[in-house]
């Protein structure tokens, strides 16, 4: 019985969306959009900006993850949830043109294979349902926040925030309900924190992964994909900044030679 019951069982598979499906931050576009309602200042705006240019050189870490966690609870207390949702079509009109259109062929393949495909996201649950029906996914996973019976935020999360082991919880809760082999299932992510999902799968890819996950995909062995461009296209600059620097400098040297011999 229990072998004919795991012939039933279907598999999946999984997106982080920051650094993973999409470049950079999807927080970062929440923050632009809540400043253009009012609900943030423009230094809060500048500082979210700059966040953002560092998660996408180096990733994200936990104090970091911590800090948004706290300012986005802090944020939305005492706001009604239509006030947030009017703010999604600006935070899509950003996100979109970043989705890596590699990992929309990635997903769309293990659709065609017969998978369901999810995103699994740190991010709010509302963005990640609305993304996913944008992109024709077939579900999608986030942080929850609560409501009072009025639909006024109260400045607490509603369950398990989708982050490590929550985001690992929220997938297995999922792969329960709906009848998901993990063991055959994929999961993608760029970040060392979502190493308790990518371990609960059969396949996991790491993607434009930190040098915490990379390390830990070299000694499993596991897939590695990478789409990132920032980092490089920063070092090429600086490799041409420095070539224009040498290339003066020898000129410079060139003129005082021809100087002296005179």
């Amino acid at each position: 019985m229990t072998d004919r019951r795991h012939a039933d069982l279907r598999s999946a598979a999984f997106f982080d969306l920051d650094r993973t499906l999409m470049a950079g931050s999807s927080g970062f576009f929440w923050a632009r959009a809540a400043f253009e309602s009012g609900v943030i200042s423009r230094r809060r705006l500048a500082v979210d900006g700059w966040q953002n240019v560092r998660f996408r050189l180096s990733g994200s870490t936990d104090a970091g993850t911590d800090a948004v966690r706290a300012r986005v609870c802090a944020m939305i207390e005492g706001h009604e949830e239509k006030e947030f949702a009017r703010l999604a079509p600006r935070v899509l009109a950003g996100v979109l043109p970043r989705i890596y259109p590699q990992m929309l062929d990635v997903a769309y393949g293990h659709q065609d294979a017969g998978r369901d495909v999810y995103i699994a996201t740190a991010a709010s649950q509302g963005l990640a349902e609305l993304l996913a029906h944008v992109l024709a996914f077939d579900g999608g996973l986030g942080s929850k926040y609560e409501l009072d019976a009025d639909g006024v935020y109260t400045g607490r999360e509603d369950g398990p925030f989708c982050y490590r082991e929550g985001k690992a919880q929220r997938v297995q809760e999922l792969a329960m309900a709906e009848g998901i082999d993990l063991s055959a299932s994929y999961a993608y992510s760029d970040s060392e924190s979502d190493l308790p999902l990518l371990r609960a799968v059969g396949h996991p890819v790491a993607v434009n992964p930190d040098v915490p996950l990379a390390k830990v995909a070299a000694q499993e062995g596991w897939e590695v994909l990478r789409f990132e461009q920032l980092g490089r296209k920063l070092k090429a600059g600086a490799a041409v900044g420095a070539a224009a620097l040498v290339g003066t400098a020898g000129a410079s040297a060139a003129r005082s030679g021809r100087r002296g011999a005179r």
